[in-house]
């Protein structure tokens, strides 16, 4: 069990990107996988945020184009989207009392790491290092680990 980031479903989508092939492989084997893989409707949304910004992305992408990407990666049998439940607040409540340096663009990945906990997933596939503050998970680079 393992939760996919918005960068590493950026750059399988971004051909330009010197990682693409790697990153889209690895995506296609998820997508075909019998066993369960996740996304957060944070991820998504980051996704989106990331190939439609003209100055993140090399080359923007349109709205439509960027959804249907997603709606595809959605369809994929295997892949299940986990969000924050009852226990998020007590979770979250955790996280910071143990890492209490945690601050500004980090509370995005502590929403997600909270939602992962809540759900049992500690493996996340990503290429963000800021996910190595969380003693808890396992973060594994797709480049690295090809």
């Amino acid at each position: 069990m393992f939760v996919v980031d918005a960068n590493v479903l950026a750059i399988a989508a971004d051909r330009t990107d010197p990682g693409h092939e790697a990153c889209r492989l690895q995506l296609d084997a998820w997508r075909a996988q019998a066993g369960p893989w996740y996304l957060t409707w944070p991820i998504v949304f980051e996704f989106l945020t990331l190939t439609t910004h003209p100055s993140i992305y090399r080359q923007p992408w349109t709205v439509e184009a960027a959804w249907a990407y997603v709606e595809a990666i959605l369809a994929a049998p295997s892949l299940s989207m986990i969000a924050a439940g009852e226990r998020h607040q007590e979770i979250l409540d955790r996280l910071l009392v143990d890492l209490p340096d945690l601050r500004g663009a980090q509370m995005h990945e502590a929403q997600i790491v909270a939602t992962m906990l809540e759900h049992g997933i500690r493996r996340i596939v990503t290429r963000d290092t800021a996910f190595h503050r969380f003693p808890m998970l396992d973060v594994v680079d797709p480049l690295r680990a090809a």
